[in-house]
């Protein structure tokens, strides 16, 4: 099993660039379609876009559903393990500023933290050097 950088450098090669984190991200809502997700990743060409798609369905963080036979066309969404990088992208942006998502029930901005769920508890910091990724 990868880990540490080349667990990162295999999890980056899925992933792609900073345009596939910008189509997972317009995707943490729900389904869209071509047109929309253009509209949503601001600056992107319809040839990269397509080629970012093609691409994380590729790698299975996206599944594209056809709306449409002639022409064809598609609205995309985000597969189990893309929920899963949606959460890593969360964070990334929660990181990156000051807009973190928050609890609906009292508005607390809430924390990315490593859970164990044998244990039910929380890994602290201190322990994630003894973390082995299985």
């Amino acid at each position: 099993m990868p880990h540490g950088h080349e667990a990162l450098s295999q999890a980056l090669a899925r992933v792609g660039d900073r345009w596939s984190l910008l189509v997972v991200s317009a995707l943490l809502d729900g389904s869209r379609r071509f047109n929309d997700l253009q509209d949503d990743v601001g600056g992107i060409a319809p040839n990269v876009l397509s080629q970012r798609l093609k691409h994380l369905e590729r790698e299975a963080v996206i599944v594209a559903h056809p709306y449409s036979t002639r022409p064809p066309r598609y609205a995309y969404e985000l597969t189990a393990s893309g929920r899963e990088l949606a959460g890593a992208v969360r964070v990334l942006a929660g990181w990156a500023g000051d807009d973190r998502p928050a609890h609906d029930q009292c508005g607390t901005p809430v924390e990315a933290r490593w859970y164990c769920p044998t244990c039910a508890s929380a890994v602290s910091d201190d322990e994630l050097g003894e973390l082995r990724f299985v």
